[in-house]
């Protein structure tokens, strides 16, 4: 199978591609450091799977994604994160994803996982699925966007008027995103949110 490796840290990317060279069944055909240039090279080398980090420089690993579930395009795509956010995983299987895999996981593990995706499978670290699964989020839409503007420093007052809300009824959404987070308050809310990739 012939493989993409998206990764902006350098030398875990050539550390990765050598790694997964040395596979007999697998052929690295091209590096990319960036978001937008995995994209260009996911375009023009037609590999059968991109291995991409979620968190890149220009686009992430999941804009990446998103851009080529949109375009139908064949390229199976496979995730690799230090980052165990539910948001993160729920967005990822919406955009087609096959793989969601932790940065740190053994190197047979991604081989064996590259093979299952590439067989048709989902390719999931166990570590990573029991709390994915657990962890659905919560908040409603406009919650989320008033839980976003509040995070900018913005108060109920500017927050109504970009929403075209009462003051009131912005109060009632945060009061309800608190208490459904179990946060002490905005602040807390806004970190709680944060750290599950709910606001993304």
């Amino acid at each position: 199978m012939r493989v993409l490796v998206a990764e902006d840290q350098g030398m875990l990317r050539g550390a990765l591609s050598a790694l997964l060279d040395l596979e007999e069944d697998i052929e690295v055909v091209g590096q990319a450091e960036d978001g937008e240039e995995a994209l260009e090279m996911i375009r023009s080398l037609k590999p059968d799977i991109c291995v991409m980090d979620i968190e890149m420089p220009k686009m992430t690993g999941l804009d990446v994604a998103e851009k080529l579930w949109a375009d139908k395009h064949p390229c199976l795509v496979v995730i690799l994160t230090t980052f165990s956010r539910a948001g993160y995983f729920q967005r990822a299987m919406k955009a087609g994803v096959k793989g969601f895999l932790l940065k740190d996981s053994p190197i047979d593990e991604l081989s064996a996982a590259l093979r299952n995706v590439n067989a048709g499978k989902r390719a999931v670290s166990p570590d990573l699925a029991l709390s994915f699964w657990e962890a659905e989020n919560p908040l409603t839409e406009r919650e989320r966007e008033v839980l976003r503007l509040a995070r900018e420093g913005l108060p109920a007052g500017d927050i109504a008027s970009q929403l075209f809300l009462s003051a009131g009824t912005v109060r009632n959404y945060l009061s309800e995103a608190i208490q459904k987070l179990d946060a002490k308050n905005r602040i807390d809310a806004i970190g709680i949110a944060e750290k599950n990739g709910w606001l993304d």
